[in-house]
């Protein structure tokens, strides 16, 4: 059974691979490859470096926003520790296809002062704040700019994902709610969930906080995109910032690519005509942003170097706080 279960995940890491590659490939014969590796060759590295900083802002917020998590569900650890997990988390999750190993090693490190369900739920709760951050500056973004004149055209096709996306998002707190509806089991378990939520999230003195940093990480990420954009020479206007580049980056959350490589560039290419632009622009953006980011997470190296060089010869790893 371990065999086959290893022999699975090989050939899900496979496909994985060939999903970005085939995707990749695609997109260069679709969208004139040729053209954007021009655009890349002449990419601004100021631009580019603003991207970087952007990102490795990213980085800290959310390890910092980490931590808030985990310190009111009973875990402790150094600010230091907090962003050296988290660049470790961010460049496994690089390097691994699905997007996700990385956090659940966060969760799994971190898990001896209050047990793996508190640390992996404040792991999880982290990641949620920030995608609802990102969630609501998409949902107001194309709210103002389908309503408001002057705003982005968006196609029936493109409304047709958008009105679905954003209502439902809008239903998932109401669902959530009405929970207490649910039977004695199923009930008990989704009240401490909620009892972790709170405490994590909404709590009075740590809701700011949450809402600051999660603001922080959102401004970040979009600005990088921008950044990148700007570098390949499109400049994107502020509609499609909030609107077009979070669908771009929400596609990095799909498990079907290596750190969403290859749906991102695919969003990018089909959603930069939207605001006018070539989609050898967006695809071109898209390429930057991703290899700016692995850059951006390239400090993770160092606490692995570290794990490796502390360690007794012989000795195999462990997990650690």
């Amino acid at each position: 059974m371990a065999l086959a279960g290893r022999l699975s995940r090989t050939q899900m890491r496979i496909l994985q691979i060939v999903v970005s590659v085939s995707v990749l490939a695609i997109l260069w014969h679709a969208v004139d490859g040729q053209e954007a590796l021009r655009i890349l060759r002449r990419a601004d590295p100021v631009w580019l470096a603003a991207a970087w900083v952007a990102l490795s802002i990213q980085t800290v917020l959310s390890a910092l926003r980490w931590k808030l998590c985990a310190r009111e569900l009973g875990q402790t650890f150094t600010v230091g520790q907090a962003i050296s997990e988290y660049y470790l988390a961010q460049i496994v999750n690089q390097s691994l296809p699905g997007g996700m190993v990385g956090d659940a090693g966060r969760a799994v490190r971190a898990r001896h002062q209050a047990g793996l369900l508190r640390a992996s739920q404040a792991v999880v709760f982290e990641r949620l704040a920030g995608q609802a951050v990102v969630f609501a500056v998409m949902a107001t973004g194309f709210a103002w700019t389908y309503f408001a004149p002057g705003g982005l055209t968006w196609p029936f096709w493109l409304r047709s994902i958008m009105l679905p996306l954003v209502l439902g998002g809008m239903a998932v707190p109401v669902v959530f709610w009405l929970t207490w509806m649910l039977p004695g089991p199923q009930r008990r378990a989704l009240d401490d969930l909620w009892f972790a939520l709170h405490a994590a999230i909404l709590k009075p003195r740590v809701l700011p906080w949450q809402v600051v940093m999660s603001v922080g990480t959102t401004a970040c990420n979009l600005g990088a995109f921008a950044f990148c954009a700007r570098a390949t020479g499109t400049e994107l206007p502020f509609a499609a910032i909030v609107t077009l580049v979070p669908l771009i980056l929400f596609t990095m959350l799909i498990p079907v690519s290596i750190s969403g490589w290859g749906l991102r560039e695919g969003a990018a290419a089909t959603l930069f005509p939207v605001a006018g632009f070539a989609s050898s622009t967006g695809l071109a953006a898209s390429v930057a942003f991703g290899l700016i980011f692995v850059a951006a997470v390239l400090p993770g190296i160092v606490p692995i170097l570290r794990r490796r060089s502390h360690r007794p010869p012989g000795k195999p790893a462990r997990s650690e706080s």
